[in-house]
């Protein structure tokens, strides 16, 4: 267990000021690409642009993710399910191309602006994976002492397709480790995996 957490007042402010402003910039250049995304995916499959989905943030506080929808809209009708990456069945046409860029998860610079997420910290799941992968993943829930980010530790060291158990290794030393250096050192290696589609699941 983690225990308590350093609460790293400076770090924090800093860290939301980036956010804010990374954020807004980021929503003002990439307007005219999602006005093209969100057209692409209305003309290719039926049903709506945007995908929103309750995760849970600090502390276990409920939000509502927001991504352009890359899967059918019968993806879960069965239920919850866990991806199952590139071969998953459920990905439309058009959803292949949004996640090998990643371009499925700009919609939460949104989310990052009103402060439920950051730019850099582990993924936010859902509640119901939260509840199963702790009773296999010890430490998991550990996971929610910090903000989810849009790009994490786990995202740039083994993408996307890492299991709960290698996942939550990565997040783990990213709570225990994090600091404006590796936040950085992070941003600059999700670029590089966006761009060389490593791991983009």
């Amino acid at each position: 267990s983690l225990g308590t957490i350093p609460a790293k007042p400076i770090y924090s402010v800093l860290k939301r000021a980036f956010d804010i402003v990374a954020s807004m910039l980021a929503l003002i250049i990439l307007a005219i690409p999602m006005i093209i995304i969100a057209l692409a995916i209305k003309i290719s499959s039926p049903g709506p642009v945007l995908y929103r989905q309750e995760r849970l943030g600090l502390n276990g506080k409920k939000f509502n993710i927001l991504k352009f929808r890359s899967m059918r809209t019968d993806a879960e009708k069965g239920g919850a399910r866990w991806s199952d990456g590139d071969n998953d069945e459920r990905i439309t046409p058009i959803g292949h191309v949004l996640r090998k860029f990643r371009l499925d998860e700009i919609q939460q610079f949104f989310c990052i602006l009103n402060g439920s997420m950051t730019l850099v910290g582990p993924r936010p799941e859902r509640e119901c994976f939260y509840h199963e992968f702790e009773k296999h993943v010890h430490g998991f829930i550990e996971r929610l002492k910090v903000k989810p980010g849009l790009t994490g530790l786990a995202q740039v060291s083994g993408g996307y397709d890492l299991s709960p158990q290698e996942k939550v290794v990565y997040d783990i030393e990213y709570i225990k480790k994090r600091s404006l250096f590796l936040d950085i050192k992070i941003m600059f290696e999700t670029v590089g995996v966006v761009f060389s589609h490593d791991g983009a699941k």
